[in-house]
């Protein structure tokens, strides 16, 4: 009994060690790259890789992530420069340095940690069409948003025709049921960098209410789900 009782808090003491030392991956990492800007966003498990210099958006790819084996695999639901990347699963040996990523001779800082009432990853479910919300049904096609420690990232992506529709991101803050958002990459328009855009933003059993105006001005109101 002694023995079965030593085991039990040998492994128990391993298991806690273990969850104690494994870095937790989710937040926000940033890397400079001969003057361009390289974020990663991590949440929920799901990661995304975007490489942008000041009003000039260069590309994003990305998908499931996990790290394991001192390498980071990923497999990649979405890449706008290379789609037949897509289906696959990249492996990245990394170090980690502190909160820190070393890979591909670069070191990831990561970011503050910023956590807000909306971090996770999100995908689109209703849209409002003259006065009345309609559901989109999940399928192929999605649209998805990344929030994570103040940084926001939307992708329109199709993983089972390596289909890449869009993409915009960069910094927001939600308090009081105000959604602002501060675009400082963006796939269709470069121009709109630098735009601040304000939205009404509640949750509601869950999901994730959206109103206000697009970047093009025009009325929306969207209800998006947790992935």
């Amino acid at each position: 009994m002694k023995k079965i009782l030593i085991l039990f808090l040998s492994i128990a003491f391993s298991i806690t060690t273990y969850a104690q030392t494994a870095p937790n991956l989710t937040g926000v990492y940033h890397a400079k790259n001969n003057g361009n800007h390289e974020l990663l966003l991590v949440i929920d498990g799901y990661s995304s890789f975007i490489s942008y210099k000041d009003k000039e958006y260069f590309n994003t790819w990305g998908g499931p992530i996990l790290l394991a084996n001192n390498q980071l695999q990923i497999q990649v639901e979405f890449n706008d420069k290379d789609k037949e990347k897509v289906g696959q699963q990249v492996a990245i040996p990394i170090e980690m340095d502190g909160k820190n990523i070393k890979a591909n001779n670069l070191t990831w800082v990561k970011q503050a940690n910023k956590k807000q009432d909306l971090d996770g990853l999100w995908r689109i479910t209703g849209r409002d069409q003259n006065g009345t919300v309609s559901t989109i049904q999940r399928g192929d096609r999605k649209t998805i948003k990344l929030l994570v420690d103040g940084y926001f990232q939307w992708i329109a992506i199709n993983p089972a025709e390596k289909g890449f529709y869009g993409t915009g991101g960069g910094t927001y803050k939600f308090s009081n049921s105000t959604y602002a958002e501060t675009i400082i990459f963006f796939s269709r328009d470069n121009s709109r960098v630098g735009a601040e855009l304000a939205f009404k933003g509640e949750l509601k059993d869950g999901q994730w209410h959206h109103s206000g105006k697009s970047s093009k001005g025009d009325p929306i109101y969207e209800i998006w789900s947790r992935e």
